[in-house]
C-alpha cells in the first residue's frame, strides 16, 4: 500500500472532532501526540475512551497470518470491521491476498488508501457506484475487482449500467450461493446459480471468476451443516469449471469464511480437487484483529482447534463513575454513543482507583444497561466503588465498537499511547 495517504493520516490536525483526546493537545498532528506517549490514564485524556491493546492486536494479526498460511488459503479479511487503513495496511504487510467489503463506499475508502485488490461480498446493483468501480478499472490496469451476483436481475442492472458508463474492462464476479431458506442473500439452488452464470455469460460487461458465500448465516448451523454447505459450494465451482464457465478467468475464486467457522472452511477448502485453472481460497474472516470479550470470545473457531492458537480481546472501553446514589447502583459516563451494545453489555473487569491509580479487578460490579450517554452499574453490598474511579470494560462486537469511534489510542499494557488508529465508517 502506498505510504502517502497512510501519512497523510498522521499529519491531521486533533481537535474537537475525536472523542476522548486531549484537550491541550488540540493542534497537534496525530503523529505529534502519539510521539509524546502519553498515559492513557494522567495524559489528559478525557472518559470516556476506547483503547485498543498495542499488544492484542500484534498477536492477533500475527496468528491469522500464520492460520491461514498453514492451511493454504488466501486471505482477504473483512474491512467493514474496523474500516481503518492503517490496520488494512498491517494485514496486507502479512500476506492478505487483498481487503474485502461490504458497500461501495467501503471500497471507495479503500482505493483511497491504495488498496489494489477488493472483494465485495455483495450484488452491486446501483448505477453510480458501478460507474466509479469501471472509472477506477479503466485508470488502473492493476486494481482488481470481485463482487458477487446473486441474481438475473441483479446481472441485467450490473450490464445496464456498465454499458452506459463505457466500461472496457469487464467486472469480475463470483455467483453467490445461499445459505439455505431463510438465510441471507444468494442464490437459493444450484439450478438458480447456473441461471445467473448464464446470464453473465450473456453480457459483455461481466466476467464470471468463481463462487461464494458465508457459511455463518447456514440455518442452524454446527459443524455438519456447515461443512456440508461448503462442500456444496465447492461442488458447484466443480461443476461450472466442467461447463467451461471459467475459460476466460485466470483463476478460479472459492471464497467463504467468516469468523465463527473459518476451521470448517479450512477443513473443506483443502478438500478441493484440481481444476482447469489455479484456484484461489479465499478466506475473509474480520473480527480477529480486535476479537471480543463476549459473542466471538465464544464463536471463535480456536475454542474447538485450541492447538491452533487462541485469539486476545483488544479492545477496552474506559469510563468513569459519575454518580453512586446508592449502595447497590452506580453510573458511568458511557453509554450506546460509546459502546457496542447490539450482541451482549460490555463486561466491567476492571478499576482503576480516582484516589490511588490503583488497578484491581471489578469484583461485584456488573454494567446491566446503557442508556445514550450513561453505563448503569449494578454492584454487591461489598463492592469497592467510588464516584471519579475508572471502569474497564470489554466489549462484545467489534464491527460495531470500532464504528464509534474516529480515533482510537494504542495502548501499551503499561498505559502508554503509542499511536492511533483512523476510522472511516
Amino acid at each position: 500500500m502506498p505510504a502517502e495517504p497512510l501519512g497523510q493520516l498522521r499529519h491531521e490536525r486533533v481537535d474537537h472532532r475525536f472523542k476522548a483526546l486531549p484537550p491541550d493537545a488540540d493542534g497537534l498532528t496525530v503523529a505529534e501526540l502519539a510521539a509524546e506517549r502519553r498515559s492513557l490514564f494522567t495524559g489528559g485524556f478525557t472518559t470516556p475512551v476506547l483503547a485498543l491493546s498495542a499488544e492484542s492486536v500484534e498477536h492477533n494479526l500475527d496468528l491469522l497470518q500464520t492460520y491461514s498460511e498453514r492451511h493454504g488459503l488466501a486471505f482477504a479479511p473483512h474491512g467493514k470491521t474496523s474500516m481503518s487503513p492503517q490496520l488494512f495496511a498491517r494485514q496486507l504487510e502479512r500476506g492478505a491476498w487483498g481487503i474485502t467489503v461490504a458497500v461501495p463506499h467501503q471500497a471507495r475508502v479503500c482505493r483511497a488508501h491504495g488498496i489494489q485488490r477488493i472483494f465485495l461480498a455483495n450484488e452491486v446493483v446501483d448505477p453510480a457506484a458501478l460507474r466509479w468501480v469501471a472509472g477506477e478499472l479503466d485508470r488502473d490496469p492493476d486494481f482488481r475487482f470481485v463482487c458477487y451476483a446473486d441474481s438475473v436481475r441483479g446481472v441485467e442492472l450490473m450490464d445496464r449500467a456498465l454499458t452506459e458508463a463505457g466500461a472496457r474492462r469487464p467486472v469480475e464476479v463470483v455467483v453467490e450461493l445461499g445459505a439455505g431458506d431463510g438465510a441471507r442473500t444468494g442464490a437459493r439452488t444450484e439450478a438458480e446459480c447456473a441461471a445467473v452464470a448464464d446470464a453473465i455469460a450473456a453480457t459483455g460487461t461481466l466476467k464470471l471468476v468463481g463462487v461464494a458465500g458465508y457459511e455463518g448465516e447456514v440455518p442452524d448451523a454446527d459443524g455438519e451443516r456447515v461443512r456440508a454447505w461448503l462442500r456444496r459450494l465447492v461442488a458447484l465451482a466443480g461443476a461450472f469449471d466442467r461447463e467451461g464457465r471459467f475459460a476466460d478467468s485466470a483463476d478460479v475464486v472459492i471464497s467463504a469464511g467468516g469468523s465463527a467457522w473459518f476451521d470448517a472452511v479450512a477443513d473443506v477448502f483443502a478438500e478441493i480437487p484440481a481444476l482447469s485453472r489455479p484456484v484461489l481460497k479465499l478466506l475473509r474472516s474480520g473480527a480477529y484483529v480486535s476479537h471480543d470479550d463476549g459473542h466471538y470470545r465464544h464463536l471463535t473457531p480456536f475454542n474447538r482447534v485450541p492447538d491452533e492458537g487462541a485469539l486476545q480481546p483488544a479492545f477496552r472501553l474506559w469510563a468513569q463513575v459519575v454518580s453512586r446514589p446508592g449502595p447497590g447502583q452506580a453510573f458511568l459516563n458511557a453509554g450506546k454513543r460509546d459502546a457496542a451494545y447490539d450482541l451482549d453489555l460490555p463486561e466491567a473487569q476492571v478499576v482503576r482507583s480516582a484516589r490511588t491509580g490503583e488497578i484491581r479487578p471489578a469484583d461485584g460490579i456488573e454494567i446491566s444497561g446503557l442508556s445514550d450517554q450513561h453505563g448503569w452499574v449494578r454492584t454487591a453490598p461489598d463492592a469497592e466503588l467510588e464516584v471519579g474511579d475508572w471502569i474497564g470494560m470489554g466489549l462484545s462486537h467489534p464491527c460495531t465498537s470500532f464504528d464509534k469511534w474516529q480515533l482510537i489510542p494504542v495502548v501499551e499494557a503499561d498505559g502508554t499511547v503509542t499511536d492511533f488508529i483512523r476510522t472511516f465508517f
